[in-house]
């Protein structure tokens, strides 16, 4: 037994149907910062990463400038000679000093 309701059948049915759009769309906005705030996250997270990739390669090179002071004497003897200015005996120490600027004065 099959009753034609006219109308009424199909507004129950649009009714329906535009209940459980809104029910998806209040998801989707309930859902939507949560969203934002992880790919926030995601981008934050990156950019710490590469951020740490550098900081471990300057690590790494820094590490290896004191491995040479501990263990090399010649990179000691370079360092004395280049920062200090010492010399051995018998050698003479020549200084290049960069030119003066003429400063514009008014």
């Amino acid at each position: 037994m099959n009753v034609d309701l006219g109308i009424w059948s199909k507004l129950t049915k649009m009714v329906t149907w535009l209940l459980l759009l809104a029910g998806l769309m209040l998801v989707g906005v309930w859902y939507l910062p949560l969203i934002q705030q992880n790919e926030r996250m995601q981008r934050l997270n990156l950019k710490l990463e590469s951020d740490l990739q550098k900081e471990k390669e300057n690590s790494r090179k820094l590490q290896a400038d004191i491995d040479a002071l501990r263990n090399d004497p010649q990179t000691v003897e370079r360092l004395t000679r280049e920062k200090l200015g010492y010399a051995k005996p018998g050698e003479t120490v020549v200084r290049f000093e960069s030119p003066a600027t003429n400063a514009l004065t008014r």
